[in-house]
């Protein structure tokens, strides 16, 4: 399979290269430091068009695939972002294509057009206290009073809610044990913020601290029946057709952000002399970077022709199967080449001046989130290989 990209693919990734480069690494670190959020960054991939690759013609969006995104975030991430681009980047695309694949007609020309152009954003509310991994246990409930929903509970990690328009959270409308499913009872609202009825708190965290992840509290929110996204109690459902390309574009993320640590060490192993000779001449550096580069190429390849499976089959087992193995070897190649561009430059890897310091805890949310890399073997053992549940 020919995984070169077309012309307009390439077109679209200089575009995402001169971008990284305008806002790179001394940019980020001081976003970083100063816990800023990154507006200027964020409307300039706005303008660019970049919010609206996946999106429908008629929203105004180019209504291309994920393998353009995934491209297209690598780019970024790669050209001198470190993963600063990836999380916002990432979450300007979720409720996107959540409401292109799930919402009405309404919906969509209501959301679409404004988050196509990247003056929009969408927060997405899954995780709890409770319910991390197994999704199935979260107690936020909506329950139905008339044409409306009263809904109450808590969310955990909740990134960029402060600077969302509207908020796609999911919720029990069934308790747990009343649905014939596992999965059933569980439904998907779109709700516009700000709302009185939701509050939130940051969390202090030690890494990506242009966006702020939140603990939210629900208390008594009233939203009409129209607030549904797609059919009650199919919910879960539908959030598999956001979560698989969430997995394939942070696998892109991680590859790009470790891309350009792994770039940085190669250029310090140059010129860095020590007794006479530079570093790089030494194979204890030197073959560390070459095997991390290498398992680097491979995981992209993984990674596109994830995306490329999801483009064709979205939804189905062969390209949900692709997702959480492009996303595990992604991951696992990128916090290798990570800790090696870190060990390159020895103690000064350790200051922030040089990044890699940064990129290093940044590498280190990939591993977690969106879901852990145990939890994707567990996944692959199961779903890929056929052996038995081990959970």
């Amino acid at each position: 399979m020919d995984f070169s990209l077309t012309e307009d693919q390439q077109m679209m990734v200089n575009t995402a290269e001169q971008i990284a480069e305008k806002f790179g690494p001394e940019y980020w670190r001081e976003k970083d430091e100063a816990e800023e959020y990154p507006a200027d960054f964020l409307e300039e991939i706005g303008n660019q068009g970049f919010f609206g690759l996946p999106a429908p013609e008629q929203f105004g969006g180019l209504n291309l695939g994920l393998t353009e995104v995934a491209v297209v975030m690598e780019a970024l991430c790669r050209g001198g972002g470190g993963g600063g681009p990836a999380l916002g980047y990432l979450f300007g695309l979720l409720g996107n294509l959540s409401i292109q694949h799930h919402g009405n007609e309404q919906q969509k020309a209501h959301y679409l057009p404004d988050m196509a152009a990247g003056k929009k954003m969408c927060a997405f509310a899954l995780s709890e206290p409770d319910a991390g991994t197994n999704s199935l246990n979260i107690k936020t409930f909506a329950r139905k009073e008339g044409s409306n929903y009263i809904i109450n509970g808590g969310k955990w990690f909740i990134t960029n809610i402060q600077n969302c328009h509207a908020l796609l959270l999911v919720a029990r409308t069934e308790k747990p044990g009343e649905s014939k499913s596992r999965a059933g009872g569980i439904s998907l609202f779109l709700i516009d913020l700000p709302q009185e009825a939701i509050t939130y708190t940051p969390i202090p965290k030690h890494g990506f601290n242009y966006y702020k992840s939140n603990q939210v509290f629900i208390d008594d929110l009233s939203v009409d029946e129209s607030c549904l996204l797609g059919q009650e109690g199919k919910g879960f459902q539908s959030l598999m057709g956001t979560l698989n390309p969430e997995r394939i574009l942070v696998a892109a993320g991680a590859i790009g952000t470790a891309r350009l640590a792994l770039s940085h060490a190669v250029e310090y192993a140059k010129n860095r002399n020590v007794f006479n000779a530079a570093i790089g001449t030494h194979q204890g550096i030197q073959h560390p970077l070459a095997a991390a580069h290498a398992k680097l190429e491979a995981a992209w390849l993984s990674v596109l022709n994830a995306a490329s499976l999801n483009d064709k089959e979205p939804g189905s087992k062969v390209s949900g199967d692709a997702a959480n193995m492009a996303k595990y070897v992604a991951v696992e190649a990128a916090i290798e080449a990570g800790y090696h561009a870190m060990q390159t430059f020895g103690g000064s890897g350790f200051a922030r001046e040089f990044h890699q310091e940064r990129w290093w805890r940044e590498l280190q949310l990939f591993r977690l989130a969106p879901l852990t890399q145990q939890m994707t073997l567990n996944y692959i053992g199961e779903h890929v290989l056929g052996l038995p549940k081990s959970y």
